[in-house]
């Protein structure tokens, strides 16, 4: 049986290691600024504000629920999509944390 090798780390690198996967795609960050700008849920088809297919936005909105950067929910036949504020909070500290973690110094050479 093959086993993932991301079970080699520790929990919280990837964790972070989840979270900035669901950044690696334009599609994705695209979607995260939308729904930040419409500072409410939005109701309706997300792919019109975007130049990709129906199916490929619900791909990239499946990896951002995933995720935990954005919330859905059915009300009658119409999904709700809205960001997770407290999770965009967590990601923006640990994204803010690893950054600095790997900051080098301005006299930093690589030779």
């Amino acid at each position: 049986m093959v086993t993932a090798k991301t079970v080699l780390f520790d929990e919280a690198i990837q964790e972070k290691a989840k979270l900035f996967k669901a950044l690696s795609h334009p599609a994705r960050l695209q979607i995260l600024q939308f729904l930040a700008q419409s500072k409410t849920c939005i109701s309706g088809d997300i792919s019109d504000e975007l130049p990709l297919s129906r199916t490929t936005v619900n791909q990239h909105l499946a990896e951002l629920k995933e995720a935990g950067l954005i919330k859905g929910h059915f009300e009658g036949v119409k999904m709700w999509y809205c960001l997770d504020t407290e999770k965009v909070k967590e990601m923006k500290s640990l994204l803010t944390a690893f950054l600095e973690e790997i900051q080098l110094p301005d006299d930093f050479v690589c030779s």
